[in-house]
């Protein structure tokens, strides 16, 4: 073979048409642009400036977004799994960036990296500030919050039903739908799929709001955490979180609202189609429940053990923050590492588990840990059993080699990338405890760490620029699979 054929092959393998992955940035921006549109409007509404920044921050979004979208027009009909990694990763941290013009451009949060921090807090559904004095903040942000963390949520749950499942993220193909042959097949069946998913979180998104209303809150309040916490995001409009209120009422409507956003959404899209059968036999749903059940028990005994609250009281503060932080949501209505040492222990382990795949919610997903679980089972029974035959299985299906192995490299990948921000988060200067906490808040998308900084009751305002970076990669990482961007580090990936 001629030389002149191998230098054109290999320029074939390292090019890299960007144009279909410009046309869904560029879809999306503008998307997000005119979102900014209704800050804007409150603003206006209520004759406060900031209506200007949103207007202007909106111009420049919404124009970016066209002329990327205008100008790749006719080429996104398909991407191929290169593509489909690298544009999963630029549409989070993209709108990331232009989501933290208005915050910027406001002075709100007075740096941009406190902006990019805020606003990839919200993309990610973490739900980790860095403002205070929310209580008398412009609605035009609280409300923006509130948005980026609603349309984090409705992203993140389109790429885990679309994208996740083709790339074979950690175990994802597991859920691999019978339409999605191919990685050139995403964008069509995303498509297809998304109208279901979005009115699905339209619908479950207003009947929260009104719940909230009829609990007592103002309408700004009810919109704010309406979107928050069926995304499981936990952004609120008051310092104290959702505490603020002090109310059974709506402690209770958050943790029944978190719990569906902590569902898988296709299970929903075929209850419209008149199956709901699998929403109550899936054994993801059944597992969730158990273990959360399980996890608010022992809080409220801790809490009894230790003469902080008793009866229905410790059983609401239990229901409330064990629910918020096991889905990732990051509400919070007391200092709850505080109760003890058994407390502090308990909610640093379900700050890893999350909710269930396909779902807004965070951490490495209880199909995960039920696939460990039964990897560990079947060797020890091989080894008690040598010559018996176990087969894993997961809803009735065997679980293959390939999920089994993707699953344990996800688990050491998950647990390899927690110790190296936790150690990065200390060499920029981090006492143990808040590097320790801030590492696994950051990689499981939960919010507030442990500790009086970063605490419950804290704020991640006063860590230095370095450790504000590092958290906000992290939160990308850990939205994003892990794998997702870490293959992008790969040589061979831009070769093959």
């Amino acid at each position: 073979m001629s030389t002149a054929i191998l230098i054109a092959q290999r320029k074939r393998r390292i090019f890299l048409d960007p144009r279909p992955i410009a046309l869904v940035v560029g879809a999306l921006l503008t998307i997000l642009g005119l979102t900014m549109l209704l800050p804007a409007l409150v603003d206006f509404a209520f004759d406060h400036e900031d209506w200007k920044v949103f207007a202007v921050a909106s111009l420049v979004t919404v124009s970016t977004g066209l002329f990327l979208f205008l100008s790749n027009r006719g080429h996104g009909g398909s991407l191929t799994t290169r593509q489909a990694f690298i544009m999963t990763v630029m549409v989070w941290l993209v709108l990331s960036t232009f989501g933290a013009l208005p915050l910027y451009w406001s002075g709100v949060t007075g740096t941009f990296t406190n902006a990019f921090f805020e606003s990839m807090s919200g993309i990610t559904t973490t739900g980790a500030t860095v403002l205070t004095g929310l209580d008398d903040m412009p609605p035009g942000i609280l409300l923006w919050r509130g948005v980026l963390q609603w349309l984090g949520g409705l992203g993140i749950i389109v790429m885990a039903v679309a994208v996740l499942p083709m790339l074979q993220i950690g175990g994802m193909q597991l859920f691999k739908a019978e339409a999605f042959d191919t990685p050139e097949k995403i964008l069509p069946r995303a498509r297809q799929i998304s109208g279901f998913l979005t009115l699905i979180f339209l619908n479950l998104t207003a009947l929260c709001m009104l719940a909230y209303l009829l609990a007592g809150m103002n309408l700004l309040d009810a919109s704010v955490h309406a979107m928050t916490t069926v995304a499981t995001g936990g952004f609120s409009t008051h310092d104290l979180s959702i505490g603020w209120f002090d109310s059974a009422a709506i402690d209770t409507i958050a943790a029944i609202f978190m719990i569906i956003g902590s569902l898988p959404f296709l299970l929903y899209v075929q209850a419209m189609q008149g199956s709901v059968g699998p929403l109550w036999k899936d054994s993801q749903v059944r597992v969730f429940l158990a273990m959360l059940a399980v996890f608010i028990l022992t809080a409220w005994a801790i809490q009894h053990m230790n003469d902080v609250r008793s009866g229905f009281e410790g059983l609401r503060y239990a229901f409330i923050n064990v629910t918020s932080v096991m889905t990732g949501a990051g509400y919070s209505t007391t200092g709850y590492d505080t109760w003890s040492p058994a407390a502090f222990t308990l909610f640093f382990f379900i700050t890893f588990i999350g909710g269930c795949a396909g779902s807004t919610s965070c951490g490495m997903k209880i199909f995960r840990v039920q696939v460990l679980a039964q990897t560990v089972r079947q060797h020890i029974a091989s080894i008690l059993y040598p010559h018996g035959v176990f087969i894993a299985k997961f809803n009735g299906r065997r679980i293959t080699d390939d999920v089994t192995s993707a699953v344990m490299s996800f688990f050491f990948l998950y647990m390899a990338t927690y110790a190296v921000s936790a150690i990065a988060l200390s060499l920029a200067g981090l006492d143990n405890l808040t590097a320790l906490s801030g590492a696994a808040t950051a990689i499981a998308n939960v919010g507030p760490g442990l500790g009086p900084i970063i605490g419950p009751t804290g704020n991640f305002g006063s860590l230095n620029d370095a450790a504000k970076w590092i958290l906000a990669i992290t939160m990308l990482v850990g939205r994003l699979e892990l794998f997702t961007v870490l293959v992008m580090l790969s040589r061979r990936f831009w070769r093959s």
